[in-house]
């Protein structure tokens, strides 16, 4: 099965993004990061990738 790599990566950025945004006007910086990071491990670690 081919997929698109550079979809995926956008659906990991979308998932980061989403979760920051939730934080967005409560002046937590740290919070609205350290919410990107989890979404975004989550999103990396569901990907079916495998390195070389």
């Amino acid at each position: 099965m081919e997929r698109n790599l550079a979809l995926e990566a956008v659906r990991v950025t979308e998932a980061a993004a989403l979760s920051a945004s939730r934080w967005m006007g409560r002046g937590d910086e740290k919070s609205a990061d350290q919410a990107a990071v989890d979404a975004m491990r989550q999103a990396l670690n569901n990907l079916q990738i495998q390195g070389i």
